[in-house]
């Protein structure tokens, strides 16, 4: 099985990377960039690279397409006479729907919409996944994708943007909560480097917990939180300047914009 991925970008170069790291065979990826000179690094893993959309799709089996939103209509009027009913067209193109896609390519074929998140690149992508005419054996096909490559959710289209804001976004508000670990942590006498070891584990370890156990948030804070203690201290004192409420809020305007972008 060949994969084409047109659009080399940040996200379509992680997938390769992440593919290939996983064992998938380098010279069955054919990655695709106007500027084909920036996937040297891919070439030199054994990636199949160049800036010829129509030849690599014409050699695939799956399509991946990974530009920029503003660039979707113009791709896929590219692609659409090459493209076939045997073929699986992936897109991972942020806030684009399966109907618009299916509007340019003018064609009922097999489509799936995918949200990866950054993490893909060290292969822990929280990716959400919708399809389009697809059979069960396509869809464990594109699991088995995505599946090394971090975990794998398969979800109607209606929840695709929300996913855009809660696992893709979401790397960004966990980066900040992060940053802010880190900024404390200075502020109390550690060193930079030292603050950002123990922040980054802390949180790692968090999630490590929650995903292991199975358990709500609140369980597992309720393990660390002892009465007129220090934890419960610090936790109130976040929640009186407004910590989980903004943090919904900024949820939901990254979701309303969303919205309104793809109406």
């Amino acid at each position: 099985m060949k994969i084409a991925i047109i659009g080399g970008g940040n996200l379509g170069s992680s997938i390769a990377k992440g593919l290939v790291n996983s064992g998938f065979l380098a010279q069955n990826l054919l990655v695709t960039r106007r500027r084909a000179d920036l996937l040297q690094s891919l070439s030199e893993l054994g990636i199949q690279t160049g800036s010829d959309n129509a030849l690599a799709v014409l050699q695939a089996q799956i399509v991946i397409v990974a530009v920029k939103p503003y660039k979707t209509k113009d791709i896929f009027k590219e692609l659409r006479e090459y493209l076939t009913e045997n073929q699986i067209i992936v897109s991972v193109i942020s806030g684009i729907s399966i109907e618009q896609i299916l509007k340019y390519l003018k064609k009922d074929l097999t489509v799936y919409r995918v949200v990866p998140n950054t993490a893909i690149a060290i292969k822990e992508s929280m990716t959400c996944v919708a399809s389009y005419n697809a059979t069960p054996e396509q869809d464990q096909q594109i699991k088995q994708i995505f599946d090394v490559l971090g975990q794998t959710l398969f979800m109607s289209e209606e929840l695709m943007d929300a996913s855009t804001v809660l696992a893709a976004c979401g790397i960004a508000y966990v980066m900040r909560f992060v940053r802010a670990m880190v900024q404390g942590g200075i502020e109390i006498g550690f060193s930079s480097q030292m603050a950002s070891l123990i922040a980054n584990q802390t949180v790692k370890g968090a999630a490590e917990l929650l995903i292991k156990n199975g358990l709500h948030p609140e369980q597992e804070i309720d393990k660390v939180t002892t009465p007129k203690g220090y934890t419960i201290a610090g936790l109130n004192e976040m929640e009186h300047n407004g910590f989980s409420s903004s943090l919904i809020k900024g949820i939901l305007t990254s979701f309303n914009k969303i919205e309104l972008n793809t109406k």
